[in-house]
């Protein structure tokens, strides 16, 4: 299969997939689509063993949605993307059958985030960023309401979550989202040293022992993230919402409605 936005290859057993849409990586619908189908590409292939996910591009790892594309997107189309982005990909994730990497190199935002996390282990450069700035365009990081928590504890969570702060990658891996730091430049060469250890593992023992973890630490993840899906839909369809859209997209301070 070819893609437009996805550098798809496949070498010692290891399928790498580089998210390449200039400038930033933004997530539109047909991008997360490609990303879905090369993982499933990558699933379906018996010659692979292991995935690693990273950035064509050299500053970004992605930039999160991209709001010219969200702008105006009603509660309903806002359901259409959130199932792609947060259901399907939970899913193809889930079902992979075999190990995932994400490679992160520069900045990693909102869905750029979903796309990290949904992956097994995770390497950041020294000067990789992370970051949920949903909040400050009326919106919020829906899904990461979800996982967050689990990785940080609640209190710890909740600032970043509602801050909209970004942080660098020794914080991220305190925070308990990233296994390795390693030095800028050096960050595919540890994603594929992991990958080959795991490529070079039973592939019949891997896919069981990975569905069993995939299954035990699921319980209730599922359908949190459908519940917070929903939620974002409600958001969307705020004058709240609409405003930080627009004032992001014409570079203002967004003037928010007073409670009544």
């Amino acid at each position: 299969m070819s893609f437009e936005n996805i550098d798809y290859q496949v070498g010692e057993r290891i399928a790498v997939i580089g998210l390449n849409r200039p400038p930033v990586n933004a997530l539109s619908l047909a991008f997360v689509n490609e990303v879905i189908a090369a993982l499933r590409q990558a699933g379906a292939d018996d010659n692979v063993r292991v995935v690693v996910i990273k950035s064509s591009l050299d500053a970004v790892f992605c930039a999160g949605l991209d709001l010219a594309v969200v702008k105006g997107v009603d509660s309903q189309g806002m359901r259409g993307f959130l199932e792609r982005l947060y259901l399907e990909l939970n899913d193809v994730q889930y079902r992979l059958g075999k190990p995932s990497i994400a490679a992160v190199q520069g900045a990693a935002r909102a869905g750029g985030m979903t796309i990290t996390v949904s992956c097994n282990i995770i390497i950041a450069g020294e000067s990789a960023t992370f970051g949920y700035p949903e909040i400050n365009v009326g919106l919020i990081p829906a899904l990461h309401f979800v996982h967050l928590p689990r990785m940080a504890g609640r209190h710890r969570a909740f600032e970043y979550l509602f801050t909209g702060d970004d942080f660098d990658a020794a914080t991220a891996q305190d925070l308990g989202l990233v296994n390795h730091v390693v030095p800028d430049g050096q960050v595919m060469d540890k994603a594929m040293e992991l990958a080959r250890k795991l490529a070079g593992k039973s592939p019949v023992v891997m896919k069981l022992g990975r569905d069993a973890y995939m299954r035990a630490i699921d319980t209730d993840y599922r359908r949190g993230i459908e519940n917070v899906a929903e939620t974002m839909c409600n958001v969307v369809a705020t004058e709240d919402s609409r405003e930080g859209l627009a004032a992001f997209m014409e570079k203002r301070p967004p003037k928010w409605q007073e409670p009544d």
